[in-house]
């Protein structure tokens, strides 16, 4: 048989086989539907953003003791809702002060008197799918939807090499961030990761200084860092006041400010999440709903 005989045999066999592959194949994904409502959450088994009708928040003016950070990151969020250059953001610091509150509330606040169109998307993002967020920047890339990816609680501890992929992917890449993506991170580290493990690779490192320059120049990604410190008594008591008011929920101000001390003292501190705990405690016990 002639070579040539032989070359077009092979070529027709693998043309075959090409399109048996192809055949087999799972269709690509459907660009998804954006319109249905105006926070997602992103799920990787099969990717997919799922809608989420109803985002569990409270109300803007109910954040009490946090007015600066409130501002800033108001601000950041409207500029990009405008379409105008914004920083990405790192919300650090004391637990239970509002920081993944403040976000949800910051997106809802900003959407209130935008059209349907021009109203940005709350993208949830979970901490063990960071792998997963340049694919989830294309299929928001294509959209051309003004799209806030949030994180809640991240951090990086040990061997995970992840913060690496979520480094390239805020600041860094030819690609780089889409203009209509911010990412939005909640974190209880400054350096979104512990000290020990930063310390750890200052001793064993050859070169000390350029193993904890690789482990905290992550945080430097991001360009607003809001800080988020423990209240007052007097912000804690401002928080509950706040909820009693917003709530209509009936009962004296000395013995609810007694309950509420007495209440942080049992949990050893005083925060946001600790103040809203009391007032769950509260209206179940004055048999009151807590509803809008």
């Amino acid at each position: 048989m002639p070579p040539e005989t032989d070359f077009s045999t092979l070529s027709a066999s693998l043309t075959r086989i090409a399109d048996a592959l192809e055949r087999l194949a799972p269709p690509p994904p459907a660009a998804p539907d954006l319109g249905r409502a105006d926070a997602y959450s992103w799920q990787t088994t099969p990717d997919a953003l799922q809608p989420v009708p109803a985002v569990a928040r409270v109300d803007l003016l109910l954040l009490q003791g946090i007015d600066h950070v409130r501002d800033l990151l108001i601000e950041n969020t409207r500029r990009f809702a405008d379409s105008l250059p914004a920083n990405n953001a790192l919300l650090w610091g004391a637990r239970g002060m509002g920081k993944s509150s403040l976000v949800k509330a910051a997106h809802a606040s900003i959407n209130a008197t935008r059209r349907d169109q021009d109203r940005v998307l709350l993208i949830e993002i979970h901490r063990e799918d960071i792998q997963s967020l340049p694919r989830l920047l294309k299929v928001l890339a294509a959209s051309g939807r003004q799209s806030l990816i949030f994180c809640d609680d991240l951090s990086f501890d040990g061997d995970d090499t992840s913060y690496k992929s979520l480094k390239a992917v805020l600041d860094g890449g030819i690609e780089g961030r889409p203009a209509n993506v911010v990412f939005y991170a909640t974190s209880n580290r400054r350096h979104l990761m512990p000290r020990q493990m930063i310390e750890n690779e200052r001793s064993s490192a050859i070169n000390p200084a350029e193993a904890v320059e690789e482990k905290v120049s992550l945080s430097d990604r991001f360009g607003l860092w809001l800080g988020f410190h423990g209240c007052s008594q007097e912000q804690y008591l401002a928080m509950i006041h706040g909820y009693v008011t917003h709530y209509g929920l009936k009962t004296d101000r000395e013995t609810l400010d007694r309950d509420a001390l007495e209440w942080s003292t049992t949990r050893g501190a005083r925060s946001g999440r600790v103040a809203w705990q009391f007032i769950m405690d509260l209206a179940g016990r004055l048999g009151q709903q807590l509803g809008g």
